[in-house]
């Protein structure tokens, strides 16, 4: 609703632009007035338009409102300070498109025909997944759900980077710390104790020891990183075994967060499958490598960064070393290139690697689908083409890629676009985009929660970072228990009554929304410090304070035996209320607005707009809730259109808690 006001207003600003000035206002500013007393939207364009017009923004804005005449879904146009126009909504019809629209999503548009794809977790499959990994994935499954929101058709994918070098340091310490067979290995992998994604955490931190005494050893990682590239021996073996065990890890760790993949390809089939020669061979034909005869970079292969000169050794990028072997940038490239379908002939070979097991509905979709239903939805890996399954799905040919990787990635990143502009895709460049985001920490508090010993000096910091190399940091399945577990006790306290299944099955999401909640509602460019206490608050801006409010609408129709998704329609009381009650009012237009919230966090990347947009309508339902009590009204049609509101944040704040895959539970 809100979206759609937005963009008639701005249609007939520019219609009348044209008009009566004969002027072009491509982008129309619409911005929101300080308080809705003063109106929904505020047109600041009249200041613009002065120098241009010659004329005063006061008078331009005059001119303006009473040019523009009557808007449909709007009550009226006031001039305001030195040229401001507030808009009015029709408070009425605008409620009554609420009530009209509100359960509908947008599917089959013109745009869900061209398939985006977003590429996000992309965990090195050597070492079980930690905090930092869960930002970038409940990043992107956030994203993906956003854009299936807005009716675009999304392949996600999770890149194994199963040949590069972490992989290669777990294999060094199994074949020259511990001295272990490949029997041995896959005899650990079968065990269920120890877990063997973190034996590999611990044995990841002890090669990183051992490469660090003497520099010897770092010969030996690399001559096995050029083992594992080129396949076929006992060091490509066990790399393939031990990625392939913890890439399994990885995946229950996400399930449990309810984040699915489509694809999972390999670095493995991007070299063995030649899209790498089929890459090199595109980009010296159009000269955007060259060889270097001297200098540092010596027998390589190099491409020049953006801006630069081949002439300055700092601004070439070396692609393949002078070895032979292919930079991570280098497989990047050849994999983009596949990814928009700009490698004519190449192609993965798919097969079956994980199934998800479909999830009922949830409250806002209808009735709920048996728990024990054996539907299954098949997450698919690369393979070489022999051993492709008939019927497999095809991925990659896509119109826009979003890649979720951090900050740090930022120059690779780069290579990678200005790469597709040197070979002449210009419009694969444009429509390629970096989700960037910055690092999680610890707090002191939580880093001394999970046995850390902290220095005077980190005890004073804001934030501790983690380091993997060093064993020091959070595994992101140790997080969601000791999370779950926290919850529980709440649970338990609060609810005895309770079966031990239903305070577990509470506690979860509790666990999961405060988890997801906290890691969303920063934006993407700020360092997260996680805690623990913070997370879990039912108070201030947190996942569990948002769940309670849905807890809180759903015991009004709990107790007043009524269904609260039920269709709505008018209530008697509704108009007068909604002109009259600025409170009220705004609960229903934040509920008309998830559209625009949804909008504006896709085309700024940014999906911490909607854990504001959350946070927003459960504070003003929270303040609806303490001060109005519904059940008590004894008007008649008061208490109908109270209930109504009720009904109407609830599916507002249900959906968007969905859409950063939260869940609310019965009871909290």
């Amino acid at each position: 609703m809100y979206s759609q006001l937005e963009r008639r207003l701005a249609d007939r600003v520019r219609e009348f632009l044209r008009r009566e000035y004969h002027v072009e206002m491509p982008n129309v500013v619409v911005d929101q007035p300080p308080s809705v007393a003063l109106g929904e939207y505020a047109l600041p364009l009249s200041f613009e338009l002065a120098k241009r017009l010659r004329k005063a923004p006061r008078k331009i804005a005059e001119e303006i409102v009473t040019g523009l005449g009557a808007v449909e879904g709007f009550a009226k146009f006031e001039v305001a300070g030195a040229g401001y126009i507030n808009a009015k909504v029709d408070r009425a019809a605008y409620a009554k498109g609420i009530l009209e629209n509100l359960p509908q999503r947008r599917r089959n548009t013109e745009e869900s025909r061209e398939k985006v794809l977003v590429e996000h977790t992309s965990i090195n499959p050597n070492k079980a997944a930690h905090i930092g990994h869960l930002r970038n994935a409940i990043l992107g499954d956030t994203f993906v759900r956003l854009l299936r929101e807005a009716g675009r058709h999304v392949d996600v994918q999770n890149y194994i980077d199963n040949t590069g070098v972490q992989v290669a340091d777990v294999v060094v310490g199994f074949l020259h710390l511990e001295k272990k067979s490949k029997a041995d290995i896959e005899k650990l992998i079968a065990s269920p104790e120890p877990r063997f994604d973190y034996y590999c955490w611990d044995l990841y931190a002890k090669v990183s020891q051992w490469y660090e005494k003497d520099e010897a050893n770092k010969k030996i990682r690399l001559d096995t990183l050029h083992a594992i590239e080129q396949g076929g021996n006992e060091a490509a073996e066990i790399a393939e075994i031990v990625s392939t065990a913890v890439l399994r890890r990885h995946l229950e760790t996400m399930e449990r967060l309810d984040i699915e993949y489509d694809f999972l390809p390999r670095e493995s089939e991007i070299l063995h499958l030649k899209f790498w020669d089929a890459a090199f061979e595109l980009m010296k034909k159009k000269g955007v490598l060259t060889r270097v005869e001297a200098g540092k970079n010596k027998g390589c292969w190099v491409m020049v960064r953006a801006g630069g000169s081949m002439q300055n050794e700092e601004d070439q990028k070396v692609i393949v070393r002078s070895n032979g072997t292919v930079t991570y940038v280098g497989k990047d490239i050849a994999y983009h290139l596949w990814k928009f379908g700009l490698l004519p002939g190449k192609d993965f070979g798919y097969r079956k690697f994980f199934g998800y097991h479909r999830k009922p509905f949830l409250p806002s979709e209808g009735p709920v689908r048996s728990e024990e239903s054996t539907d299954i939805r098949y997450c698919w890996i690369s393979t070489d083409i022999a051993n492709s399954e008939l019927g497999a799905p095809h991925f990659g040919g896509v119109k826009a890629i979003y890649n979720v990787i951090d900050s740090r990635q930022a120059d690779p990143q780069n290579n990678v676009i200005e790469a597709l502009r040197l070979l002449g895709y210009e419009d694969a460049a444009k429509n390629y985009t970096h989700f960037s985001y910055e690092m999680v920490a610890l707090t002191p508090r939580c880093a001394a929660e999970l046995g850390y010993v902290l220095s005077p000096d980190e005890q004073q910091k804001s934030y501790v970072e983690v380091s993997g190399r060093k064993g020091f940091g959070v595994k992101a399945d140790d997080l969601l228990d000791r999370l779950i577990e926290a919850a529980q006790k709440e649970v338990e306290s609060r609810h005895p009554e309770l079966s031990d299944k239903e305070r577990r099955e509470t506690a979860e999401k509790i666990a999961i929304g405060a988890l997801r909640y906290f890691m969303l509602k920063f934006t993407k460019q700020s360092v997260i410090a996680f805690d623990f206490k913070e997370a879990l608050s039912f108070e201030g801006e947190t996942g569990p304070y948002s769940q309670y409010a849905i807890v809180r609408a759903s015991n009004i129709f709990r107790k007043a035996g009524v269904d609260p998704n039920a269709n709505l329609s008018a209530a008697p009381a509704m108009n007068s209320v909604l002109e009259n009650d600025d409170e009220i009012w705004e609960i229903w237009l934040t509920a008309g607005k998830l559209e625009w919230v949804v909008n504006q966090a896709i085309a700024t990347t940014e999906p911490a707009y909607l854990a504001k947009y959350a946070f927003q309508l459960a504070q003003q339902f929270n303040n609806f809730y303490h001060k109005h009590h519904i059940l008590h009204e004894e008007n008649a049609e008061r208490k109908q259109f109270l209930m109504m509101t009720a009904a109407i944040a609830r599916r507002g704040l249900i959906r968007a808690l969905e859409l950063m895959g939260v869940q609310a539970p019965e009871v909290m």
